[in-house]
């Protein structure tokens, strides 16, 4: 498995931008107020990812009074962070393409939807940072005998 690309990551919320920009363009006037709900669950998933990157290191490092790790959960743990670290790319630029015709927009409900928009974009990037830092967590640490000539060509990385 290989680690998430930030180029794939980038041109998600680029894509996710644009359509939440066309999206608000055209249906502005229809649509009810931006809630508040999906940036309290992006920030409650950024948080839970972040506490679960700092444990998952403590044990792959096998830090002391850190129990030892299950191969089978970080296999989940990196699966997991990819999925995330992609849902929070196209949350940052479908957030990051309201708030920018929001801002944009004269109107007093544009303005009062402001917040849940720059919300959205913060809480959507801390999204993504916890889950590339899980991913990094997730990976086998270099040991001194990694230099061996025997497994010269083993790849390393990621469980």
């Amino acid at each position: 498995m290989r680690p998430t690309s930030i180029s794939v990551l980038i041109v998600a919320g680029l894509g996710a931008a644009a359509v939440g920009w066309l999206l608000l363009s055209f249906s502005y006037s229809t649509l009810p107020e931006l809630p508040w709900s999906p940036v309290i669950v992006l920030g409650v998933l950024a948080v839970a990812e972040g506490l679960l990157a700092q444990n998952t290191a403590a044990r792959i490092q096998r830090k002391p009074g850190a129990p030892r790790v299950d191969p089978l959960a970080v296999a989940r743990y990196v699966a997991l962070a990819k999925a995330s670290s992609l849902v929070g790319a196209i949350s940052a630029g479908f957030s990051a393409g309201l708030l920018a015709w929001l801002a944009m927009e004269p109107t007093e409900a544009a303005h009062d939807d402001l917040p849940v928009a720059i919300g959205g974009v913060a809480t959507a990037l801390a999204l993504v940072g916890a889950a590339l830092w899980l991913e990094r967590s997730c990976r086998i640490p270099e040991g001194p005998d990694s230099q061996d000539a025997d497994d010269s060509d083993r790849p390393s990385g990621l469980l």
